[in-house]
């Protein structure tokens, strides 16, 4: 599974971006996707995701609100639309896909995107 993220860039706080990640090799509804971030000097942390049934989604606490995963199975590709930016946003956005697991921990993803890269400037 070969996963390529993109999107990112430099906003102004208050602003939005969309961040997509196309995913291919495989059956794309057979994976559960989702989205972490990493800024500089500190660990990869979840973002949001989808479960792995029924559609549901999860998001950590900093995004509820403001950020929206969604995904159209017929592009393969799934997006992260974020608004409302703050500076401590800026970060490292990785796109992920997993099969089983907990959606929040990074070892549960199997296949990972090579990030973009997301300024938010203050």
């Amino acid at each position: 599974v070969q996963l390529q993220a993109c999107g990112g860039g430099l906003v102004q706080a208050g602003g939005y971006l969309r961040l997509s990640c196309a995913v291919s090799g495989r059956t794309f509804s057979n994976y559960a996707m989702g989205w972490f971030r990493q800024a500089p000097g500190k660990e990869r942390e979840f973002v949001a995701a989808f479960s792995l049934s029924a559609g549901g989604t999860y998001y950590a606490d900093s995004v509820k609100g403001r950020f929206t995963i969604s995904r159209d199975n017929a592009k393969n590709t799934v997006y992260l639309q974020m608004s409302s930016l703050k500076p401590e946003d800026t970060a490292v956005y990785y796109c992920a896909a997993r099969y089983q697991g907990s959606v929040y921990v990074t070892r549960s993803y199997d296949y990972w995107g090579q990030g973009t890269q997301v300024t938010v400037s203050s």
